[in-house]
């Protein structure tokens, strides 16, 4: 039986954890090139299988060695970013249509972004704590997916809503920079411990 109480409670706490976290960029950058069904579609089961991880393994989670998942994550940034500040401006470039995406290419970009970023997260230790402390694997597990997916709809939306007022090339180097900017913090904390 699912216990509405819980899963609002997981659900409020893990939007909140995760409403200014890499995702919601993640899911921008993504957003505002490739179609966002597709996109969301990738997200969404990385994130399915982030909830049914963290809460299958509880608090095991929290053993994982968080430098090591830090230095990953930075190094993925700073190749994401070096990508994005290497591309070549156009102009006439636009956002490709959908018809020029295959639907598995898109959601696997997102899927594999998310499965990598997001493992050991501050969102997925929690939602292993929270799992522990209130035995209710499914509420759990379904407050903390709606949370997830509720962010990265946002942050996808987000990144649509931003083409029609900003030009690409611009979005593409502020992306750069913030990716710039978290594989640094990223690679920081792997070293700081």
């Amino acid at each position: 039986m699912i216990s509405l109480t819980v899963t609002a409670l997981v659900f409020g706490v893990v939007f909140l954890a995760e409403l200014p976290d890499k995702t919601a960029l993640a899911g921008l950058v993504l957003g505002t090139r490739y179609r966002a069904s597709y996109v969301f579609a990738g997200v969404a089961a990385a994130f399915l299988l982030h909830v049914v991880l963290a809460v299958a393994a509880g608090s095991v989670l929290t053993l994982l060695p968080q430098q090591l998942v830090h230095a990953i994550t930075g190094v993925l940034f700073l190749g994401g970013a070096a990508v994005l500040l290497m591309k070549k401006d156009d102009e006439d470039e636009e956002v490709r249509k959908p018809q020029d995406q295959s639907f598995w290419k898109v959601s696997g970009a997102g899927f594999m972004l998310i499965l990598v970023a997001e493992f050991g997260d501050l969102t997925q230790i929690m939602t292993a704590n929270l799992a522990a402390r209130y035995d209710d694997p499914l509420s759990v597990g379904l407050g903390a997916v709606l949370a997830l997916w509720a962010v990265a709809g946002l942050g996808i939306v987000g990144g649509k809503a931003l083409m029609k007022r900003v030009p690409l090339a611009l979005i593409t180097k502020i992306a750069a920079v913030l990716m710039l900017g978290l594989g640094v913090w990223s690679l920081w904390e792997a070293i700081s411990g």
